[in-house]
């Protein structure tokens, strides 16, 4: 006796339909078939692509010269690009060569939905060199700490500089390296504790940039990054930025 062929499976018999319905298509809406049929395949692959070719792109630029880099992340949609324009000029009156490059960013919000990828960002700029300075609220600071990528202030500062912010109460303390437990909640037992920011909140560009936008009246923080190749332009404008206080 023959053997009885077995019934084709429901799945097989769509992936044939599927087949002969593309043959009979025309070219045009053979392609929106594909497009169609593999849609959050090729949208997956194009946002993987747009990430890889950023992230190579922040670590070319973080081996262009460039005499100073500075990450400004306010709590609002204020544009202080003016400021900086000002200030880049001061610097380069020396006529030393180099560029000077401001990123101004969004909100460091971590109720904002894109937040993860603002972290990654973050940490692929702090990790190619592209940030000396950082300005922004307590969220960048915490992040910048965990990252242990925060410059003690009083190995940085000249004595008499820290030593007038921590008289004025501006030196703000901080708890570097620390870890995530499994939980969720933050384990300090191998942070380094230190003084890693100064809060600007009182300076002139602190009252005119750090505006808020809800009752929260969170600060403004100074942070020198630990991988800096520019220590003194990084001086520079934290003197600058202590002008007016």
């Amino acid at each position: 006796m023959k053997k009885q062929k077995k019934p084709k499976s429901i799945f097989r018999q769509e992936v044939e339909r599927d087949i002969n319905t593309f043959k009979r298509l025309p070219v045009k809406k053979k392609i929106q078939f594909i497009f169609d049929y593999f849609k959050w395949y090729i949208l997956a692959a194009i946002t993987i692509l747009i990430i890889l070719i950023t992230f190579a792109q922040m670590i070319y630029n973080g081996q262009k010269p460039c005499r100073l880099r500075t990450l400004v992340v306010l709590n609002n949609e204020e544009n202080c690009s003016s400021w900086f324009d000002d200030f880049e000029k001061d610097l380069k009156s020396d006529g030393l060569p180099g560029a000077f490059d401001v990123n101004q960013d969004q909100p460091f919000d971590p109720n904002n939905s894109y937040f993860n990828l603002q972290q990654v960002e973050v940490q692929a700029m702090v990790s190619s060199y592209r940030v000396d300075v950082a300005i922004g609220g307590p969220a960048l600071y915490d992040y910048l700490l965990y990252l242990n990528a925060c410059y003690p202030l009083e190995q940085i500062l000249p004595s008499e500089t820290y030593d007038s912010l921590n008289s004025s109460g501006m030196i703000v303390f901080g708890r570097a390296d620390f870890s995530y437990n499994e939980d969720g909640s933050i384990d300090y037992s191998k942070a380094v504790d230190g003084n890693y920011a100064i809060d600007i909140s009182n300076t002139s560009f602190g009252k005119k940039y750090n505006k808020q936008e809800d009752e929260k009246n969170e600060p403004l923080y100074a942070i020198i990054l630990s991988n800096t190749k520019h220590k003194e332009d990084s001086l520079k404008l934290i003197n600058c930025l202590l002008e007016g206080r």
